[in-house]
């Protein structure tokens, strides 16, 4: 049985997306190579996922987006070594998992603090991230799956953390 081909829905939204999903990558692999290898695992989730996708009244497609991306960021740093069987992508979307991530100026003060978010745990580099993507606590609970409350708590321990790691010397 040969793969059906994404929707241009999928691809648009990849598309429109796709800053999104490359800071998740960024932010779980220091590697180049491997956040390429990472944004494609991501994209072919999503291309899974999307005949499944419903709408939900009063959610935003970026929670279901954050969900899967962190999900698989997360699943592949703590699975390293167990590689699931591959399954090919076709037409536009193995363009788009293949395009390779721009080359930009990173500055000082960025690396530093990427430096110090590489050292946090995989969960609180996933609270890192959706602080920085600036989403609300309510948000950030609807895609931890966790109380705003315990978000609050969780960032402000983590946002300590970051404050001791920046001062301390790597």
């Amino acid at each position: 049985m040969s793969p059906v081909a994404p929707s241009t829905d999928f691809i648009a939204v990849v598309n429109e997306y796709q800053p999104l999903l490359r800071r998740v990558c960024r932010l779980y692999c220091a590697d180049t190579d491997d956040r390429q290898d990472l944004f494609q695992e991501v994209v072919l989730q999503l291309w899974r996922a999307w005949p499944k996708y419903v709408p939900q009244p009063g959610t935003k497609l970026s929670t279901w987006l954050y969900r899967i991306a962190l999900n698989v960021a997360i699943s592949n740093l703590r699975q390293r070594t167990r590689r699931p069987q591959p399954t090919s992508l076709e037409g536009a979307a193995l363009q788009l998992a293949q395009e390779v991530e721009p080359a930009g100026y990173e500055p000082e003060e960025m690396a530093a603090l990427y430096s110090a978010i590489n050292r946090l745990s995989d969960v609180d580099k996933a609270f890192v991230l959706l602080y920085l993507e600036e989403r609300t606590y309510e948000e950030m609970a609807e895609i931890l799956g966790i109380t705003q409350n315990n978000v609050r708590v969780k960032m402000h321990r983590v946002q300590d953390k970051l404050r001791h790691l920046l001062t301390q010397p790597a």
